[in-house]
């Protein structure tokens, strides 16, 4: 990794250990009142100390002579007067102006579902506001050449899933598979619970699968070879600018993702530009890599993949497409963010549970570990409430209702999903035709070499 993703400056730091309540790895270390520091071997990347954080510095603050400096160390202008906070992540926003500037590259952006609902936030909206519309046409206004979609990705990633956790229930593999869309949760399994490595799906992210799909196929499609290509990824979580670094997401030599820009960051880098997301145009995102389904919506909220890789699964297996898998997960008074149910596949039942926060999951592993699983399919976020409460998402001032506005954000993403005219992975016509013109088939011989991966201890680069 270049350099830490997640950092706490102990010059800022005063010891309120805010972080540490919100950890859920319990990576934070340190005395109440002194400097806290960062386990790097225990952290996931997750960004909740970032989010939670309220030790700054601003301009009128005693020690202000010192900020230029410390401004310049996080990649910042001299002359940016917003507070820094003394827990942080890198700022990678010099790294994307200069590609955008680079004539040399056609640069290709993605924004992942989570952003849409969060990103007018910085210009004064209430939390949830959709603005898929406006968020295409802004980075079109700051120079990207294509303006693509994760979520076209996610499609892709319930075709590629749906059809690994069939094929293991038919073949007798590792039970109960794993999600792999959250690198937090990737990374908690990698260090804290090795053992159980091989439940993981090989599939790469939605991240990853849009990047390695950009440097070929999208890179076909304008005439471009995969070197000449720039792909940047805008996200809600901080824990993504760690995973395009893995050695592991690149094919050919070229990393899938050349840089990543949280919510926060493509905010400022609109503002700096003096764009106003509000008064832009609605714009379509460009094709073909830029159509998606309801289905690929809602991987931005905790749940979102599961119901997507049902509703395809349900459709594939049985004839019957539906709009919605019609499944109820539930949760347990005993079991705090972690939601049952159970579902008929292919004659099958597969029993599924969803994890919604790291802070939950360890009874479920521990079930696997021991032998006592009584499901075939996890879902696992590491935020509580999925992607929308990202660490790379807008920062809630204090006396905000931090869960309000996390439902909010989610309710967004559902609206979304049901305004649109095709709702099922499977039946996105982009899809249709990335598989029919270019992949063949799910778990084909190309698939495998450009969506899927290998997870393991030694391979994310932990510290």
């Amino acid at each position: 990794m270049s350099t830490q993703v997640v950092s706490i400056d102990p010059m800022l730091c005063t010891g309120c250990r805010r972080c540490a309540d919100v950890c859920p790895v319990d990576a934070i270390v340190g005395r109440r009142n002194e400097p806290q520091t960062i386990d790097a071997s225990r952290c996931v990347l997750c960004g909740q100390c970032v989010l939670t954080c309220a030790a700054f510095m601003s301009p009128f603050d005693d020690g202000a002579e010192l900020l230029p400096e410390m401004l310049r160390k996080r990649g910042l202008a001299e002359d940016d007067t917003a507070p820094l906070f003394a827990a942080n992540f890198r700022i990678d926003r010099k790294k994307v102006a200069g590609m955008l500037t680079d004539p040399e590259k056609t640069t290709m952006v993605q924004c992942a579902p989570a952003v849409r609902v969060s990103i007018a936030e910085e210009f004064g909206k209430a939390p949830g506001t959709l603005s898929p519309g406006k968020l295409a046409a802004s980075l079109r206004r700051l120079g990207f050449d294509y303006v693509y979609d994760t979520i076209f990705a996610a499609d892709v990633t319930v075709m590629e899933e749906s059809s690994e956790l069939l094929q293991r229930m038919e073949s007798g593999g590792t039970l109960p598979m794993f999600t792999s869309c959250c690198p937090g949760w990737v990374r908690h399994v990698e260090t804290a619970w090795p053992d159980l490595i091989p439940h993981l799906s090989s599939c790469k992210s939605p991240q990853q699968m849009a990047g390695a799909l950009f440097k070929s196929y999208g890179a076909d499609q304008v005439g471009k070879t995969a070197g000449e290509i720039a792909s940047v990824a805008v996200m809600p979580c901080t824990a993504k600018k760690g995973e395009a670094e893995r050695p592991e997401m690149q094919n050919d030599g070229f990393a899938n993702v050349d840089a990543v820009l949280t919510v926060t960051e493509l905010a400022a880098m609109l503002k700096e530009k003096g764009i106003d997301l509000d008064s832009l145009p609605e714009e379509e995102f460009d094709a073909p890599l830029g159509l998606y389904s309801g289905a690929g919506t809602i991987f931005g909220a905790s749940g979102g993949v599961m119901e997507a890789a049902l509703r395809t699964a349900i459709a594939v297996t049985s004839g019957k497409d539906v709009d919605e898998s019609g499944v109820a997960f539930v949760e347990s008074e005993e079991e705090p963010g972690v939601f049952r149910a159970s579902v008929e596949v292919a004659g099958k039942t597969v029993r599924g549970v969803i994890v919604s926060g790291l802070a939950h999951v360890a009874p479920v592993l521990e079930a696997v570990r021991s032998g006592n699983a009584d499901f075939e399919f996890v879902e696992v976020m590491c935020c509580e409430g999925g992607c929308v409460a990202g660490g790379g998402q807008p920062k809630l001032l204090p006396g905000v209702d931090v869960a309000d506005a996390v439902a909010r954000r989610r309710k967004g993403l559902h609206d979304h999903d049901r305004e649109l005219p095709v709702r099922a992975a499977h039946r996105n016509p982009a899809v249709k035709a990335l598989y029919e013109n270019f992949l063949q088939k799910p778990l084909g011989e190309r698939s495998h070499k450009l969506l899927h991966t290998h997870y393991g201890k030694e391979a994310g680069r932990h510290e």
